[in-house]
């Protein structure tokens, strides 16, 4: 493929000239196949490292060319990506950086587990579990990866991430990194920003430690089970969805809300949402990401209107209008 004709890769073209990485680079990538609306734009570069020293070395390179601003992204579980793509890089570290053990020596008798940022959380939970590790349980129920869940404290079932977090290491545009705590984070629902200025470039989870207290792991299977069921009874599963749609506001529910304005079913294009659970956006027929962007948009403007709540979305919505 002429580079030429890839809009917006003017500025990250010299990438092609980076030496001694070990990773796939990807020019002009579709990311319907790297998120699970299966709807959205192209990449104008995608790269998906080998392992965490490759993600370093690609990052220092290509900030030293002053290539486009960098997007990472994990299992696309919470993300929207607009028809008309993303002039900058993508780094896709789903199956890359996954790696999972239990930490020797740890404190005051718990066990911690060290999870990569491309880690499964599901995988996460089970692997807590077979170690008799129990609190890691309702990650089970976040259908993304660590790196994503310790980005915005993801949680469900009355439980959130960084509830169990001992530390976490980052890394920057320039490929160094830091190991950070609780502490140097301000940490709400659905909510995490560093207390201090990162670097300009910006700085990426790459993996989180999680302490657990010792318990049955028998028991904590069958909770595992009984949320996964809980999960399929009452969300649209079957269906191309980001998960939840907006943030619970306080002392209320979302989907009771967007269900109570009769917006169940109401659908712009290919894009629905669910008669099976109001928080969701399924994609039914081919939805393209402007179809979705415009039904949350009409979700968002009828509930404010019929109840005055005004919803905070949950899901990341990023690129270029078509």
């Amino acid at each position: 493929m002429d580079m030429s004709e890839i809009a917006g890769t003017r500025d990250i073209q010299e990438l092609l000239s980076l030496q001694g990485l070990r990773g796939e680079m990807r020019w002009h990538e579709s990311m319907r196949k790297h998120t699970s609306w299966r709807a959205g734009g192209v990449a104008a570069c995608m790269y998906i490292p080998a392992d965490l020293i490759d993600l370093g070395e690609f990052l220092r390179q290509s900030y030293s060319l002053q290539a486009g601003p960098v997007c990472v992204v994990g299992l696309g579980s919470n993300l929207l990506v607009r028809d008309g793509g993303i002039r900058g890089i993508v780094i896709l570290l789903h199956a890359r950086l996954g790696e999972l053990y239990l930490q020797q020596g740890a404190p005051d008798g718990d066990g911690v587990i060290v999870a990569g940022a491309g880690a499964a959380c599901a995988k996460v939970a089970r692997f807590a579990a077979m170690h008799n590790l129990t609190g890691a349980e309702f990650m089970a129920g976040i259908p993304g990866t660590v790196g994503g869940a310790l980005a915005m404290n993801a949680g469900c079932y009355g439980s959130e991430t960084w509830q169990i977090v001992q530390q976490v290491q980052t890394i920057d545009r320039t490929g160094q990194r830091y190991e950070r705590s609780y502490a140097d984070y301000e940490i709400s629902y659905r909510h995490v920003a560093p207390r201090q200025p990162l670097h300009p470039g910006g700085e990426w989870f790459i993996s989180g430690s999680f302490r657990l207290k010792h318990g049955n792991g028998e028991v904590s299977r069958n909770r595992i089970k009984e949320l996964l069921a809980a999960r399929i009874s009452s969300q649209p599963l079957g269906l191309p969805n980001a998960g939840s749609v907006f943030r619970n506001p306080p002392g209320d529910h979302a989907a009771r809300l967007i269900e109570a304005c009769g917006l169940k079913g109401r659908s712009v294009g290919g894009a629905m949402v669910s008669p099976k659970h109001a928080n969701f956006i399924v994609n039914v027929s081919r939805a393209t990401a402007s179809d979705i962007e415009a039904l949350i948009n009409v979700v968002h403007q009828t509930v404010r209107q019929e109840t005055g709540v005004d919803l905070v979305r949950e899901v990341r919505i990023i690129g270029e209008a078509a």
